[in-house]
């Protein structure tokens, strides 16, 4: 049951009848067209800007074609009344019947409501996380791994068939400073005392590698060819740094579809197959770019190199893909790994990107334009940055990695659950504080407490009603529940329930999983108002002994609110609490 996509076809084929009465053209187009639940006292269940945003089509004020909206909205059988308020906007109230059916349908289908069916099975990649393989995650990485994570399981929530991916940076100069720190700790534990490098990566995180390195070759490196050496130490310490990798990623229940090697990738000759395709279009050609913008910086010179034709796809400027050296740039295995995306044939392509990445937009949104064959959705999504917060300040830096704050760090203080829903707890371009503090306190201002706390809360007072024998899982609502039983508090809780497919909708339509955490405290914070009522007047107590026909109609309304609150929780990647710790 999808109540507020009823609404919106009810209200669509109203504009439509009114096209008809007044002769006028067809309106194709409804996006603008919302269903929204009014805020403040404004007297309605929901409330739609149809008659403001389809009156200019009529000629008419939206006072004038709200009259004649209304009057065919009423021959519904949804709606009980219609007035018109304010510029236009039409107020909507359901029949109370329309309640009952949608407690019953949540407690029939339970998990599968809100379920929507948009993707049709299309394929999708979403490619996050992406870290270099240089060392274990930190708190930089957290919140663009759970948000690839959320995106991922909400777009397979809805009816697409999703491919995590994680973009493995094994080819690039830092697996070079990687293998020859590696190779410093290997010799540190057969006595040599020199200092790392200043260009080494810092922490003791690759201590436990050496050991490994010196378990598997004991001393035999040191007499190996320099080149061979290397490159064997740079490939034991590429798996060694995934293994830490794939390790925090499991701590917070991520798990990717595969992982994609740039360096097999460059081996393969993908960067001159994707240059051979734009060659084809004309869209690559040899020549010197313009010196960059303001001073000029004295290590700048004019070069001629291999560059693409980027601007012409909306980029501020040609892209080098090769140097005058004949090496590839930084852009040129990026511009070979879309190409791979693209011959995997998805339908929607989605890369998480830190914003640090902001500039780099522009440019990939060309290639995927050039390389294309087809029109094809490509969505970039930026993760802003990260601010842990213990006792109102910064947290220190950790001392294992000599730079970072790892997950490591963050699970001695919070669990996983709680970290994906800090994460999901704000847009992902907004700067995100993760106050230890707030998160460690039990009140209303801890999000993540008060969803898990309603959930848990519901629990014990279904387990007391079983207790008490009114009630038991598969009771049959339509004998309990009355049509004009429901208090406001009750209908403002039903109305959230109902907008909870819209909110799934919503959510996957914009790629956006940190609606599902708003939504998810605004329905616990119904439900805590309503509790805290029953503790100060009887008549709103959920279990009412003396009268079981009005506890069953509280205990079904807080079932379809755990329900709710469980579906929410699941499609973050949350377990649900039955119980607080």
């Amino acid at each position: 049951m999808d109540i507020i996509e009823d609404l919106r076809k009810i209200v669509i084929a109203s504009i439509n009848q009114l096209v008809k009465e007044h002769k006028k053209s067809e309106l194709l187009k409804f996006e603008s067209i919302a269903i929204e639940i009014p805020k403040g006292n404004i007297k309605g269940d929901f409330s739609t800007n149809a008659a403001m945003i389809i009156a200019k089509h009529f000629s008419s004020s939206p006072k004038d074609i709200g009259e004649q909206l209304k009057n065919i909205l009423m021959q519904s059988d949804l709606i009980n009344s219609v007035s018109l308020e304010g510029p236009g906007f039409l107020n909507i109230i359901l029949h109370q019947n329309i309640w009952i059916q949608l407690l019953s349908n949540i407690l029939k289908i339970t998990n599968e409501y809100g379920k929507l069916d948009l993707g049709k099975k299309r394929k999708v990649n979403v490619e996050f996380v992406s870290a270099n393989p240089t060392g274990p995650l930190h708190i930089g990485h957290v919140r663009g791994a759970v948000f690839g994570d959320a995106l991922s399981r909400l777009l397979e929530y809805t009816g697409f068939i999703v491919t995590k991916e994680y973009y493995v940076n094994d080819g690039g100069t830092q697996i070079d400073v990687l293998g020859r720190t590696l190779y410093h700790r290997y010799l540190e534990l057969q006595g040599n005392t020199a200092d790392l490098p200043d260009d080494s990566y810092p922490g003791d995180y690759l201590i436990p590698a050496a050991e490994a390195l010196y378990e598997n070759y004991g001393v035999s490196l040191i007499a190996m060819e320099e080149q061979e050496r290397h490159g064997l130490v740079c490939d034991f310490a590429i798996l060694e740094m995934m293994k830490l990798i794939k390790n925090d990623l499991k701590s917070l229940d991520i798990s990717m579809d595969n992982y994609f090697s740039e360096k097999l990738m460059i081996e393969s000759g993908q960067i001159e197959k994707a240059i051979r395709v734009l060659e084809k279009k004309s869209l690559i050609y040899q020549g010197v770019l313009e010196p960059p913008k303001g001073k000029l910086n004295e290590d700048w010179k004019s070069r001629e190199q291999l560059l693409f034709k980027s601007t012409q796809f909306g980029d501020d400027m040609d892209r080098p893909i090769k140097k005058s050296d004949g090496s590839w740039t930084y852009f040129a295995p990026d511009l070979a790994y879309h190409g791979d995306k693209l011959n995997r044939k998805y339908d929607l392509i989605v890369d998480v990107l830190g914003a640090d990445h902001s500039g780099y937009v522009s440019r990939i949104e060309a290639v995927v334009k050039a390389l294309a064959s087809s029109p094809v959705d490509f969505k970039v999504k930026l993760i802003q940055l990260v601010r842990l917060l213990k006792n109102k300040k910064p947290l220190k830096m950790s001392k294992r990695s000599g730079d970072y704050i790892m997950i490591d760090d963050l699970l001695e203080d919070v669990s996983s659950d709680v970290i994906r829903f800090v994460m999901l707890s704000r847009k992902n371009d907004v700067p995100l504080d993760f106050d230890v503090d707030l998160i460690l306190d039990k009140s209303k201002d801890n999000p993540v407490f008060y969803v898990n706390y309603a959930h848990a809360r519901i629990h014990s007072i279904l387990s007391k009603a079983a207790q008490s024998g009114i009630w038991s899982e598969g009771m049959d609502i339509s004998k309990r529940v009355t049509t004009d039983s429901f208090n406001s508090q009750e209908i403002m809780i039903l109305i959230k329930l109902s907008e909870w497919p819209n909110i799934i909708r919503q959510s996957a339509r914009y790629q956006e999983p940190h609606r599902i955490s708003y939504y998810l405290y605004e329905l616990s914070s119904l439900f805590h108002s309503l509790y805290q009522s029953g503790e100060k007047d009887d008549p709103y107590r959920f279990i009412i002994i003396e009268n079981k026909t009005l506890s069953a109609q509280r205990l079904f309304l807080a079932k379809s609110i755990q329900i709710v609150i469980k579906n929410g929780l699941q499609v973050l990647g949350i377990v649900p609490l039955k119980e607080m710790y």
